[in-house]
């Protein structure tokens, strides 16, 4: 309630808990995502978890959407007009993010629970918000290939192979065992290796 007597917008609420669901993500880890946890967190009973969520697991899937919107924000703020260069600079927003969010990353990526990963393919909001950032990679993909950098293929599978690279890289990275003494000269070299690889 505000301090007039009238009642918190829905929208509002949600928001605070989803605040709040992403601070235990931080501070935690996901296994410590649940909806008691949340819910002290945000100063709210239980019932106003489930009541928005309806459960740990679309809780958790919120916050994969959440996390899967940010990433798709910072690809989609590379703003270069070349396509050579605006593929490397997605390879790096790619890796800003997941170097500023590891926590986000590794829900999205590889921690999740296997309720809310498996919604990654039942067509609803988080495999589309998930979708989303694929799909800015399938843009630049399809960019470099019309401006001839990139060999004539399909898109889809192309953009694949880059995700692939750039993520095996990233969770490498991020898993604390990069032999290279320069981690950022390492990830350029290994975009200019993909690129120069899948050159006409």
């Amino acid at each position: 309630m505000t301090e007039s007597g009238q009642r918190t917008p829905s929208r509002d609420v949600g928001a605070a808990l989803l605040d709040a669901a992403e601070r235990v993500l931080v501070r935690d880890g996901l296994d410590a995502v649940t909806v008691r946890a949340v819910a002290s967190e945000a100063g709210v009973a239980p019932m106003g978890v489930y009541n928005r969520f309806g459960s740990k697991d679309g809780l958790v899937a919120a916050v994969l959407v959440r996390g899967f919107d940010g990433l798709t924000a910072a690809l989609t703020a590379v703003r270069s007009a070349d396509p050579a260069d605006r593929l490397v600079a997605c390879g790096r927003a790619y890796r800003r993010f997941a170097l500023g969010n590891p926590a986000h990353y590794a829900a999205m990526f590889g921690a999740a629970k296997p309720a809310a990963i498996e919604q990654l393919d039942d067509g609803g909001e988080l495999a589309e918000h998930a979708g989303a950032a694929f799909g800015v990679l399938v843009e630049t993909v399809t960019m470099a290939m019309a401006a001839g950098v990139l060999g004539r293929a399909d898109p889809v599978e192309t953009a694949q192979v880059v995700w692939s690279a750039v993520h095996g890289a990233v969770s490498l990275e991020l898993a604390g065992v990069v032999q290279a003494a320069d981690a950022g000269a390492a990830f350029d070299r290994l975009l200019r290796m993909v690129a120069a690889g899948l050159a006409p």
